[in-house]
């Protein structure tokens, strides 16, 4: 897969469920600050700054008087347009190294 692929792409592609969204959602409606979010296998999506990025979700999303149900697929239109990065691995070296002593 390209290395730009939105969380919508990967929709399509079936990397990323219903239900991996709708976590991302409510992760983001819950704690807005998040910023890598596990979103697939391999794959990590900055919520704040998808929803930041996206004027109707971001204006939605700040307004208290919003309908929760708008505010909610303001959010997920907002993560499905999002860029996924690839999630950083930790080497297989690193992994099992002992901590170094103090």
């Amino acid at each position: 897969m390209a290395a730009s692929l939105t969380v919508g792409d990967l929709f399509k592609a079936k990397a990323v469920t219903d239900e991996q969204v709708n976590a991302a959602v409510e992760r983001y409606l819950a704690a807005p600050e998040t910023s890598a979010h596990p979103i697939a296998e391999g794959y990590t999506v900055n919520l704040a700054a998808a929803v930041a990025g996206h004027g109707w979700a971001s204006r939605a999303a700040a307004n208290p008087r919003t309908h929760p149900l708008l505010k909610r697929a303001a959010v997920q239109t907002a993560i499905l347009l999002a860029r996924a990065r690839k999630a950083r691995t930790v080497s297989r070296k690193a992994r099992t190294d002992p901590p170094a002593p103090r």
